[in-house]
């Protein structure tokens, strides 16, 4: 009698857990639904909090898969072309990748980037908005000056781009980057919704 139970206490609690795990996975934000407050450690070692920024400007968040990878410099390398145009308009950009402080600080100084990324080491924000992940790790090699290090990350990010409006709505969804463009997209897209 004891072990039917058990076993129907066991069989209920997997289901609930699957079912708990699922919808936690199946976040699918749309435009106009309230963007997630998240935070997370910037470039610089401190914390970052969304509901610091949320409401000022608007509020570009592009989730990438690493740094040090192609496509990913070419995308960081457009935000920071465009960046004077993008102030103009009244936008800030942050860049979310699973990679930790140490990698964002070497990929930043390489690259001269004007503006912070924030590492998702644990995929928490990426989940919040919907966005894929893969935990697992990979190691690519960086330039640090003159020396090349390599470097660690333990969780890859899909390329998904976001603007959050100031009333803290979601202004844009993009689901189908293309890395290199992914700034002017962004620009097109606020002068569109400014007129």
């Amino acid at each position: 009698m004891k072990s039917i139970r058990y076993s129907t206490i066991l069989a209920a609690t997997l289901l609930l857990a699957g079912t708990a795990l699922r919808s936690g996975t199946a976040v699918d934000l749309k435009v106009g639904d309230k963007a997630p407050k998240f935070e997370a450690m910037d470039d610089t070692g401190k914390l970052w909090k969304s509901a610091d920024h949320v409401g000022k400007k608007t509020l570009v968040v592009y989730f990438y898969p690493a740094d040090f990878t192609g496509g990913c410099t070419k995308e960081a390398c457009s935000y920071r072309d465009d960046m004077t145009k993008l102030q103009e308009k009244g936008v800030e950009v942050v860049g979310v990748s699973g990679d930790a402080v140490h990698n964002h600080q070497l990929f930043k100084k390489a690259h001269d980037l004007n503006f912070t990324l924030l590492a998702d080491t644990d995929g928490k924000i990426a989940t919040a908005f919907g966005v894929t992940t893969q935990a697992g790790a990979d190691t690519v090699m960086a330039t640090n000056g003159d020396q090349k290090e390599p470097i660690y990350r333990t969780m890859t990010i899909d390329r998904w781009t976001f603007v959050i409006g100031k009333d803290g709505k979601i202004m844009s969804k993009n689901t189908q980057v293309h890395a290199a463009e992914d700034s002017k997209a962004v620009l097109d897209m606020v002068g569109t919704a400014k007129k």
